[in-house]
C-alpha cells in the first residue's frame, strides 16, 4: 500500500480523524482508561558494543514475515544489532509466545497477532514498560508521523508499552464483474450517502445470487464477516458488553448477550444465509475454497465486509474490484472496527534497547512504504505512508481507499480483541458454540443462553 505524499492540508484532516475517532467514537477508551497500572519500571539491559541478536516473533503468513527482507539493511546500518524472525500459525500463536517465555526463550518484539490482545498481555505481565527507555533514547511519535492519540492506546496512566505500526478498519470489497453482470449500479465509499443501508446491499445480494446443484455455477451476493462474532451485535446498534468495560480494567461487569436485542442481531446475520439466502453457509465456503479459504477471493461472492488486511493481495485477485463503505445497519455512531496494531518489547527481553531500534526502523516512512509493497498491502501506521497505501492497489480508485479509510475510522469503534481480558478464551468459545448456529443446525435462541454464562465465567477468572 503506497507511493505519494499527501499535502500537508489533507495529512491534518486525516490526522484529525484519526484522533476524533479514537478518543470519541468509542468514548474515549483506549488500554490506558481501561487498564489499571500495575507493572514495573523497565528493565534495559541492552546498549552493550557487542554484537547482540533479537528475535522478532510473528505469524507465518506472507504478511507478517515479509520483515525477513527488511533485515539485511537494517542489519547494515546497525552492524552490533542481528534479528532472528521466530514463527508461528496464527492458531498457534498465543500458545507457543507462553511457551517460550515459561522455557526462559522470550522474543524480544512481538505484537497480539494471535487471539489475545493487549489486555490479556498487559494482565499477565508480559509486557516491558517503555516509557524510561523511550525517554532515554528522546523518541517523538512525531518523528514517525505517528498521531499522538494512537499512541495514546497502548499507554496505562502514561505508561507506554506499545507503539503503533499498523492500522486496520473495516470495508466492503466488491467484484465489479458481478455488479456488470447483474447490471447493478457500484455502491459508494461515501459513509455519509446515507441512502446506502444494510436493506440495499441485501436487495444488491439477492440479484447477485446464484444457487445450482453444479457448485461451479452457484455464487452469492454477499458475505458479512464484520468484526470478531461477539462484537458483530454492535454493528445494529445492539450492546454485547457494558460500558464500564472501558473504565473496568478491561472486565466488563455486564453482559447482555441473552438479551432479545443481541438475539435478534444476531438472527438478522443468520436470516441472509438462512432465509435471504444471499450468503453462503460455511460448509459451502469451505467447499469452496478450503478450510482457511475465501470464497470472495475465488469470484463467487459479490460482496464481502470484513477487514482491511482482506485488500492484501487484491492486485492479484482474477476479477476486476471496488472497495466501498460499510453499509448503515441501524447504529448510527459505529460502522467500522478499528484494529491498531502496535509493536510491543516483552518484559523478559534481554536487549530491550536493540529491540527499540528495530521498531524505530519499522515505522520510518521510507520502510513502512516498502512495507506496504513487501506485504501485499499491511496498512501503515506512518500518515505520510498511508497516502502510498491508498495508491497501492491496481485497478481501484485511491480516492475510494482513502474515503472508505477515513469513513471508517470516523464511525469507527475500537476492537474488543485489543481492550478485554482473557479475549483468545472469549474468541475460541464463540467460534465453537456458534458452530452448530453456522451450518443450521442450532438455532441463536439454543445457544445464547450458553454462551451468556461461559463468556460471564472466562471474564471473570
Amino acid at each position: 500500500m503506497n507511493k505519494n505524499r499527501k499535502s500537508s492540508a489533507l495529512l491534518l484532516a486525516t490526522t484529525m480523524l484519526v484522533v476524533l475517532a479514537l478518543s470519541g467514537c468509542s468514548g474515549g477508551k483506549s488500554a490506558g482508561n481501561t487498564l489499571s497500572e500495575g507493572n514495573g519500571g523497565s528493565t534495559n539491559s541492552g546498549g552493550k558494543a557487542e554484537t547482540v541478536t533479537i528475535t522478532h516473533y510473528t505469524i507465518d503468513s506472507e504478511d507478517r514475515t515479509f520483515v525477513e527482507k527488511l533485515i539485511p539493511d537494517f542489519e547494515k546500518q546497525h552492524p552490533n544489532i542481528k534479528v532472528k524472525v521466530e514463527k508461528a500459525p496464527y492458531e498457534q500463536f498465543d500458545s507457543k509466545l507462553q511457551t517460550l517465555i515459561a522455557g526462559g526463550k522470550s522474543p524480544d518484539v512481538t505484537s497480539h497477532w494471535g487471539y489475545g490482545g493487549f489486555a490479556e498481555y498487559y494482565n499477565k505481565d508480559m509486557l516491558l514498560d517503555l516509557t524510561d527507555l523511550l525517554k532515554e533514547d528522546g523518541f517523538k511519535a512525531a518523528d514517525y508521523n505517528i498521531p499522538e492519540n494512537l499512541m495514546n492506546i497502548y499507554k496505562v496512566k502514561d505508561h507506554t508499552y506499545g507503539i503503533p505500526v499498523n492500522m486496520y478498519v473495516t470495508l466492503m470489497l466488491y467484484n465489479k464483474d458481478m455488479f456488470d453482470a447483474a447490471k447493478l449500479t457500484y455502491p459508494t465509499s461515501d459513509y455519509e450517502d446515507k441512502s446506502w443501508t444494510f436493506e440495499k446491499m441485501v436487495d444488491q445480494a439477492k440479484q447477485m445470487t446464484l444457487v445450482s446443484d453444479d457448485i461451479a455455477k452457484t455464487q452469492y451476493g454477499v458475505d458479512f464477516t464484520w468484526s470478531e462474532r461477539d462484537m458483530r451485535p454492535l454493528y445494529f446498534g445492539a450492546q454485547p458488553y457494558s460500558e464500564d468495560t472501558w473504565t473496568n480494567g478491561g472486565v466488563p461487569s455486564e453482559t447482555y448477550f441473552d438479551s432479545p436485542e443481541v438475539i435478534a442481531a444476531y438472527n438478522k446475520l443468520f436470516d441472509l444465509v438462512f432465509k435471504d439466502k444471499v450468503s453462503p453457509s460455511s460448509e459451502w465456503s469451505k467447499s469452496v475454497a478450503g478450510q482457511n479459504g475465501d470464497p470472495f477471493v475465488a469470484g463467487k461472492i459479490g460482496m464481502s465486509i470484513g477487514g482491511s488486511w482482506n485488500l492484501a493481495g487484491a492486485n492479484d485477485f482474477p476479477f476486476k474490484i471496488g472497495v466501498a463503505a460499510v453499509p448503515w445497519g441501524g447504529n448510527d455512531k459505529v460502522r467500522s472496527t478499528l484494529y491498531v496494531d502496535p509493536l510491543l518489547i516483552l518484559k523478559d527481553s534481554k536487549h530491550p534497547k536493540e529491540a527499540l531500534e528495530w521498531i524505530k526502523y519499522l515505522i520510518t516512512t521510507e520502510v513502512q512504504e516498502k512495507s506496504i509493497e513487501l506485504s501485499g498491502g499491511n496498512p501503515p501506521v506512518n500518515t505520510q505512508a498511508a497516502e502510498a497505501y491508498y495508491k497501492h492497489f491496481d485497478g481501484i480508485d485511491p480516492q475510494d481507499i482513502k474515503n472508505v479509510y477515513e469513513g471508517a475510522v470516523n464511525y469507527g469503534f475500537e476492537s474488543y480483541n485489543h481492550l478485554i481480558t482473557n479475549y483468545s478464551q472469549i474468541n475460541d468459545m464463540f467460534i465453537n458454540e456458534l458452530q452448530p448456529v453456522e451450518t443450521g443446525h442450532k438455532t441463536v435462541e439454543e445457544v445464547m443462553t450458553t454462551i451468556q454464562k461461559k463468556v460471564t465465567e472466562i471474564i471473570h477468572r
